[in-house]
């Protein structure tokens, strides 16, 4: 699940670059993922909406076995 994860991760970042921001894979256990949002998306206060809108929202579609995904 990890390299379906790492896949669809590498598909959204070029839109996190280009706000200046980027996502970490940190972890995948039991269909929890836990990222780190890096760069301009770390301090953004829209960073809640694109960890759950945009970045959970694709992983789901694209992996359904992710129960839900966290930010550390």
């Amino acid at each position: 699940m990890r390299e379906k994860v790492e896949e669809v991760l590498a598909q959204i970042r070029p839109n996190l670059w280009a706000d200046g921001g980027d996502v970490e894979l940190i972890d995948v256990e039991d269909g929890i993922v836990k990222v780190r949002l890096t760069g301009a998306c770390g301090g953004c206060p829209m960073r809640t909406m694109t960890l759950q809108g945009g970045i959970e929202r694709i992983l789901k579609e694209q992996v359904p076995e992710i129960k839900e995904v966290t930010a550390v």
